[in-house]
């Protein structure tokens, strides 16, 4: 049933990123930067973008619970059994700073399980795309899908996640903007247990991305995320054999909750 919405997802996270691109990319844009009530920036962009997505959606049979969007009460989302988590635009600080490193994600959660997903960077044209089935993939270099276009064709052009990797080095993938004591200590901790640790910063869920990918061995996340945050991301993971554990717990976070917000976790592969 996945495999035909993953294309829908897809279309949507390049249609928003093409939104976001023509704001990012106008020299007289000024981001019309607002604050949300957690005192977080939000840009026309990330409004523009969600619109886009939840039109698209609203195509398909499910509810949208997205970071933009009206959030329903949990009276209703409870009986939600598949729904689309989505956060327009992830990293809109990264945005404001303009140094790329901001995503589209898109996922599909059914029984709080994200089993399809979908991340779009906009400034690097990459895709990575993924449903449990069918595994995880990245395709560099696209910006929109033609009229010829298909989910063989793009799977067809695609590398298979994670890809190889010959490195020696324990690699570790951190917040460019929440490294937080507790986080550092796990760093200190990793540097105990390997040789040669090599520590990245990057932003949004890019991070989930390069541990998918096989570029980095873990990120502990040690600071407060919204499941729109983590959703696609979590799914690309699975796909690719890892798994996003709660912090000092064996069991992957779940989605739908009552409370939004995640508890602390850690990306990895799974053991």
């Amino acid at each position: 049933m996945e495999q035909k919405y993953l294309f829908v997802a897809v279309d949507a996270a390049l249609r928003a990123g093409e939104k976001i691109l023509s704001i990012y990319n106008d020299p007289e844009s000024d981001f019309e930067i607002e604050r949300k009530a957690d005192n977080s920036p939000l840009t026309i962009a990330d409004c523009k973008a969600h619109e886009t997505i939840a039109l698209i959606l609203k195509e398909t049979p499910f509810p949208v619970l997205s970071e933009e969007g009206k959030h329903m009460d949990y009276a209703i989302r409870k009986d939600w059994t598949t729904l689309w988590i989505v956060d327009p635009l992830d990293g809109t600080k990264e945005f404001i700073k303009r140094n790329g490193e901001f995503t589209v994600n898109i996922a599909l959660v059914y029984e709080g399980i994200p089993v399809l997903g979908v991340i779009y960077l906009p400034v690097k044209r990459e895709l990575y795309f993924a449903e449990e089935s069918l595994g995880a993939y990245k395709l560099s270099g696209i910006t929109a899908l033609d009229d010829s276009a298909s989910l063989d064709k793009l799977i067809a052009s695609s590398v298979r996640l994670p890809q190889p990797d010959s490195r020696n080095r324990f690699v570790i993938v951190a917040s460019r903007s929440h490294l937080t004591p507790e986080t550092e200590a796990y760093i200190d901790e990793m540097k105990r247990q390997h040789e040669d640790v090599e520590l990245i910063s990057s932003g949004s869920s890019i991070k989930i991305c390069l541990v998918a990918e096989g570029k980095a061995d873990v990120y502990p996340r040690f600071a407060p995320t919204m499941e729109w945050d983590t959703a696609a991301g979590h799914a690309i993971a699975r796909a690719a054999g890892m798994e996003v554990y709660q912090a000092g717990e064996k069991g992957p976070l779940q989605y739908n909750k009552e409370d939004l917000l995640n508890p602390w976790f850690i990306v990895e592969k799974k053991k």
